[in-house]
């Protein structure tokens, strides 16, 4: 139960940067959250987290802030490889969970934490706070309403240069390092979401850099959907800066040119292309991290239906399968 505030209680399990950067900023900026404790392998660690974004309480372990029964709900941006595990413990702890992207290492795995969460009635959702964005429910309005003709193919980047950081867990394939995880799941989402329906195929190319532990630091792939329509899309960790998205009909284009991360201001405005004319499609200046905590929020809460169901991530996760099968055996992989 949520504390009198009304609020949903929030544990943060880790000091990764996502969690820095955007994801406590979103929980505190949001209407229904608040960030009660974080926890670190080392107390000292958790500690200055903890000073420094104002958080309530700190724990040296994972297992003491699972314990702490005034935590409703926990944010893991661990390690890829650690996701499977401290979701299926946070379950048995009561906890609701928001779990960073990608939700495992393989459908699999993320078949084990849904049916964990399910089994302990609890939520389990996926983070990909780009779909929270009111420019999403936007664009499929206007495909809806035929304004772009017969959907044809999708077009998707998400590319950046890291190259050259050391200690990077990215570059370890044993925690679930690559491209593909990394970035290459956003464009596979989006495509997913835009269309509301499960590609049928997949083929990508990908680069394996000796480098950084044999991980993929670029991909390039097609995802073949049902109607013969076309996911092209390339994710890298070792290209310029690129996040985008392209949305291709008979009669027009919807155009992202920041697609899944960057800016809340008129940055995220998205362009439409219909009959010749090109227009510049506003959007509200949202932070869609503190959207995505309200959504998880209002359906503990207020028993709202969950906005993306669990099940969600284990379809995406079979997409990731497949493209790292494709690019490890150079073939097109049959879903």
């Amino acid at each position: 139960m949520a504390q009198a505030s009304g609020k949903l209680r929030w544990g943060i399990l880790g000091c990764a940067g996502i969690a820095f950067r955007a994801v406590i900023p979103g929980i505190k900026q949001s209407e229904l959250g608040e960030v009660s404790a974080i926890a670190s392998r080392s107390l000292e660690k958790a500690q200055e987290a903890a000073a420094r974004l104002d958080i309530p309480r700190a724990y040296g372990s994972y297992e003491e802030l699972l314990a702490d029964e005034q935590i409703d709900a926990v944010y893991i941006p661990l390690p890829n490889h650690l996701h499977r595990e401290w979701t299926i413990k946070a379950a048995q702890a009561g906890k609701h969970v928001l779990c960073e992207k990608p939700a495992a290492l393989t459908a699999s795995e993320t078949e084990e934490m849904v049916a964990a969460c399910a089994e302990a009635g609890v939520i389990f959702a996926e983070a990909f706070m780009y779909r929270h964005h009111p420019r999403y429910r936007m664009i499929r309005e206007i495909i809806a309403a035929g304004e772009i003709g017969e959907l044809r193919a999708i077009r998707g980047t998400f590319t950046f240069n890291s190259s050259g950081s050391t200690g990077n867990v990215r570059f370890s394939r044993d925690m679930g390092g690559g491209s593909l995880y990394d970035v290459g799941c956003y464009p596979i989402s989006a495509a997913r979401l835009v269309l509301g329906q499960e590609p049928e195929a997949v083929t990508v190319q990908a680069f394996f850099s000796e480098q950084h532990d044999h991980v993929d630091m670029m991909a390039s792939g097609l995802v073949e959907f049902p109607g013969s329509v076309g996911l092209t899309f390339d994710c890298g960790m070792w290209a310029a800066f690129r996040n985008t998205l392209e949305i291709l009909g008979t009669d027009g284009t919807i155009e992202l040119p920041s697609a899944y991360v960057g800016p809340t201001d008129a940055g995220a405005n998205f362009f439409v292309t219909a009959k010749g004319e090109r227009r510049e499609v506003e959007v509200p200046v949202v932070n869609h991290y503190a959207l995505q905590a309200d959504s998880i929020a209002r359906t503990v809460l207020s028993g709202e239906p969950i906005a993306f169901e669990a099940t969600d991530a284990v379809l995406n996760m079979r997409v990731l399968d497949a493209c790292l099968k494709s690019a490890r055996e150079s073939k097109r992989i049959v879903l």
